[in-house]
């Protein structure tokens, strides 16, 4: 962990990419594309619950929608009847994840990062859905690739980006800038070091919250810096995304979880929190770990947990 102190300073950038660059060497997962059905509930063993202080944080693989609960000082989570949004986590490419962002109330989508837009919408046109708007977090060919065609099958879909190399982007959001999707609030967060204009959407309804994060907060991990700087991604990180409500659900843009987890094992060995997750993790029937929380991530993430 020290290392990781010293290399987030910002005369240390250099030091931090070494220490992803080796970091990323260790993913040997990938998620076949073949894995996915539309429609199908990602079925796999509980997640184990991991603790807070005074608060147990779990997750449920099977729904992801989260509620409070009144005997815990914090949150634990499962499955509400009082929200209306859904999310629908699509994998891409060799271990890419696009996402849909259903309003159920009002049957209105959104998509965020759709690489592989045909898989998208098979699902949506499945689920009977209006796709109005698209979410990119950032401009890499793997996470906007997909936004020509998509455009060409739907023209009119509003394009929300903050980084004029996002391909049809038509509205650039202003950090902490609020807009709509059906009844669903979704705030755009900067969060550049990866790319300099890369988001994150926050995305409540009501006690209901979830974040997109792209290639900036990975679970367990975060992204390479290719346009930014170490002190850049400690404030996306540390100072906007780790300062959201713990029972915040976190969809990040690849599945890389179970490689991360070998690395923050390797730094805080020590952890129990890790090693319980990576237990998990490394079960054959795990595929999909999306999503995680906040709360796990201040338990588990070694570059959230720098001070």
């Amino acid at each position: 962990m020290s290392s990781l102190r010293t290399a987030f300073s910002s005369s240390n950038t250099s030091a931090a990419y070494r220490i992803l660059t080796a970091r990323r060497t260790l993913h040997t997962s990938s998620l076949s594309s073949s894995t996915l059905s539309a429609f199908s509930t990602f079925t796999r063993k509980t997640k184990p619950s991991l603790s807070l202080g005074n608060s147990l944080v779990t997750s449920s693989r099977s729904a992801h929608r989260i509620t409070p609960s009144s005997n815990l000082s914090l949150h634990q989570f499962s499955t509400t009847a009082h929200s209306t949004m859904r999310v629908i986590p699509v994998p891409a490419l060799e271990d890419n994840y696009s996402y849909i962002i259903l309003d159920e109330k009002t049957s209105e989508a959104a998509v965020v990062d759709p690489v592989q837009p045909q898989k998208l919408m098979h699902i949506l046109q499945h689920l009977g859905a209006k796709l109005t708007s698209v979410l990119c977090t950032h401009h890499h060919w793997d996470h906007a690739g997909g936004n020509v065609e998509l455009i060409a099958k739907k023209p009119g879909l509003a394009v929300f980006g903050a980084d004029a190399r996002i391909p049809e982007i038509n509205y650039v959001v202003k950090d902490k800038e609020e807009f709509k999707v059906g009844s669903l609030t979704v705030q755009a967060l900067w969060t550049h070091c990866h790319t300099k204009g890369s988001v994150s959407y926050y995305v409540k309804d009501g006690a209901d919250r979830a974040v997109f994060t792209g290639d900036t907060l990975f679970l367990s991990g975060c992204g390479r810096f290719f346009e930014g700087t170490a002190a850049d991604m400690y404030n996306s990180l540390l100072h906007i995304l780790a300062t959201l409500p713990v029972e915040t659900k976190v969809y990040c843009g690849h599945e890389y979880t179970k490689a991360n987890l070998k690395f923050a094992q390797h730094v805080e060995p020590e952890n129990p929190h890790v090693a319980q997750k990576l237990q998990w993790c490394m079960d054959e029937s795990v595929t999909v770990t999306v999503p995680g929380t906040i709360g796990e991530e201040l338990l588990c993430n070694p570059f959230l947990r720098v001070k």
